[in-house]
């Protein structure tokens, strides 16, 4: 194995673990969304001229498709308010791919979402997330065309009670 070899290994997993991180900080950032939420980071997770959609029939009709940085900050910004639209927001990702041609890369992911909403009511969504990515010109990798489609989608009653959590009973011994 020669050192370029080691080294191109070591840039290929550098980049996954960059990409890994931009998607679970734009996961953070969506699970508190309010009117305190900043805008500006969640953004710079973003290309100049990136893409947001929702696809398929379920999230085609929900989200639509944003182009652009300004359009997709305005989508977020409509999430953004004093009393937040989510009480509780959760996301879950799992069965990850990250495959890096260069400059470029696609990430595919599974997620879970409970959500619990200021108007009342609560859902657990399952989506498909397929999202492109590219190096910058300052070498950090951000989101070029963010695609979500939605597996199922159900309405739930509540998410949190105050029941005591069923543990075992320890003996006095312990």
């Amino acid at each position: 194995m020669t050192d370029q070899h080691i080294l191109n290994r070591l840039a290929q997993l550098e980049a996954v673990n960059e990409i890994r991180h931009c998607l679970t900080r734009y996961m953070e950032i969506c699970d508190g969304l309010n009117a305190n939420t900043d805008l500006d980071e969640l953004m710079a997770l973003f290309s100049e001229k990136a893409i947001w959609e929702g696809i398929g029939e379920r999230y085609s009709k929900a989200f639509g498709r944003y182009e652009g940085k300004a359009k997709i900050a305005a989508m977020f910004e409509s999430y953004m308010r004093k009393d937040a639209h989510f009480t509780l927001n959760a996301h879950f990702l799992n069965s990850e791919n990250i495959q890096v041609q260069g400059q470029q890369a696609v990430g595919k992911w599974l997620m879970l979402q409970t959500s619990a909403f200021h108007q009342g009511g609560a859902h657990f969504t399952s989506a498909k997330l397929h999202i492109d990515f590219g190096l910058t010109s300052d070498n950090r990798w951000v989101m070029t065309h963010f695609r979500t489609e939605n597996i199922f989608s159900r309405t739930v009653s509540h998410w949190s009670d105050q029941q005591d959590l069923p543990v075992p009973q320890q003996s006095a011994a312990n």
